[in-house]
């Protein structure tokens, strides 16, 4: 490791002083124009990452919901899990050290986790659409290249894509295809097979509204469509041509303001659905006849997700461990039904999706969402492998319900929480249960409720 190249190389990505800045559940998220030198040590600490690793490891610029101005990185482990507590630790003090102190900080990283410096190292990077995300990826980049890294530059992708890549690269091909159009096609291929075995009596045709929050989602949502626009007609607002990123649209202001977002044209009864700036939250919601609005949030989702799942062992004859995990901001009335109606036993952890992501992994099958709405359903291997051998080698009712499993399972990305994959999996399930989506809201009655951020000056 030629810490000389790295000080002279970070001088050019100068950290403001005195910035201090912590890695959180979501990386480092803040006003674009402080985050230069931040890049530029994740690109350092993403390489030592690596190394300790063996393994593939992604870096995502992105903030997500925030406003258009703000930027954010974080760091995708191997299997597509968010960052280790102990590199996020890591990452908090390279990022806060002073200039002259950086050489000192990555010595100690080195020796405390005992990086072997003469593994090879590859990262995998992808940003998203605000205008300042593609020079910041380039401070990654000059980050990883000085400490000799290799690496792949995905460009646009949405974060669970991103995700999705890294697990690919580092599961030797057993999950995916590493490229977006290996994503397209897996997720695709699944969602035809299960809307393919829906009733042709029935709605055919289905159509679904989705406010893209004007970010990467409406980007990547149009480079898929065609694959499964047969069973699916998917109608973008909010596309980026003309708005803001998350200004008065997405899934965060739809659930905090629990009202439609602006640039959508809502009727009577049509299914509408927002995703978040990067693509990892969905929300559903529609207005009724008497244009009420009513929102459908990640605590239904996985409401109708695990009920579905549940009915499908039951008629396969299966006996697996199916958990629900929630937080503390999820509305009672779902933790009720889920234990009381359908028989599921539901936890509850910290905020944070990491933390719901691990306990789900302690599951057969474990789902998870926040009620912002990230979240998606994690399987076992030992459950996959049996499900998928159970659909070929049966022929009567349990083997069809079998592959609409096996389907599920490769339809849902689970290296993290994904709006498309989500959108694709809801659809599915309300088209092979022939739901309305006030049916589905129907399935229990939230308790009122109300999301508000409260701003708060800092002591």
């Amino acid at each position: 490791m030629d810490l000389e190249a790295v000080c002279k190389r970070s001088a050019l990505h100068a950290k403001p002083q005195g910035l201090i800045l912590q890695y959180g559940t979501a990386g480092f998220r803040t006003n674009a124009q402080h985050l230069d030198h931040i890049m530029f040590r994740m690109g350092l600490l993403a390489v030592l990452r690596s190394k300790q690793t063996r393994s593939t490891i992604g870096v995502m610029v992105t903030a997500s919901h925030n406003p258009e101005e703000d930027n954010g990185v974080k760091l995708v482990d191997p299997l597509g899990e968010m960052l280790a507590p102990s590199w996020e630790e890591h990452a908090t003090c390279l990022a806060s050290a002073e200039e002259q102190d950086v050489r000192q900080v990555l010595a100690a990283i080195v020796e405390k986790e005992a990086v072997d410096l003469t593994q090879t190292a590859f990262v995998v990077i992808a940003r998203d659409t605000r205008p300042s995300s593609e020079k910041l990826s380039q401070s990654v980049i000059d980050g990883v290249t000085v400490l000799g890294g290799q690496f792949h530059d995905y460009g646009l992708l949405t974060t669970p894509q991103l995700h999705y890549m890294v697990y690919c690269r580092n599961s030797g091909g057993r999950y995916g295809q590493a490229t977006v159009e290996g994503y397209c096609q897996k997720l695709s291929k699944a969602f035809v097979d299960l809307t393919n075995q829906v009733s042709c009596s029935g709605d055919v045709k289905r159509s679904v509204k989705v406010d893209c929050a004007n970010g990467i989602g409406a980007l990547k949502l149009r480079e898929m469509e065609h694959y499964f626009s047969r069973g699916l007609s998917v109608l973008l607002f909010n596309d980026g041509t003309q708005g803001r990123l998350n200004h008065l649209c997405g899934a965060d202001f739809v659930k905090s303001q629990q009202k439609p977002p602006q640039g959508i044209e809502m009727k009577s009864g049509e299914r509408c659905c927002s995703f978040d700036g990067d693509a990892d939250r969905i929300v559903y919601y529609y207005c009724d006849a008497d244009g009420h609005f009513h929102l459908i949030d990640g605590d239904k989702i996985a409401t109708l997700i695990s009920s579905f799942l549940k009915e499908l062992l039951l008629e396969i004859g299966e006996s697996v461990n199916l958990g629900v995990v929630q937080t503390a901001y999820a509305n009672g009335s779902s933790t009720r039904y889920l234990e009381e109606v359908m028989k599921v036993p539901v936890y509850c952890t910290k905020t944070g999706v990491k933390h719901l992501h691990h306990k789900a992994q302690e599951f057969d099958i474990g789902v998870y969402f926040e009620a912002n709405g990230h979240g998606t359903a994690l399987f076992s291997e030992a459950v996959e492998v049996k499900i998928k051998r159970l659909a070929q080698e049966l022929d009567d009712g349990k083997g069809k319900a079998a592959r609409t499993l096996a389907s599920i399972i490769d339809l849902f990305n689970q290296a993290a929480g994904d709006a498309i994959s989500d959108m694709l999996v809801i659809e599915a399930i309300l088209a092979l249960k022939g739901l309305t989506v006030q049916q589905w809201d129907a399935i229990y009655v939230d308790l009122p409720n109300r999301q508000l951020k409260v701003k708060v000056k800092r002591v």
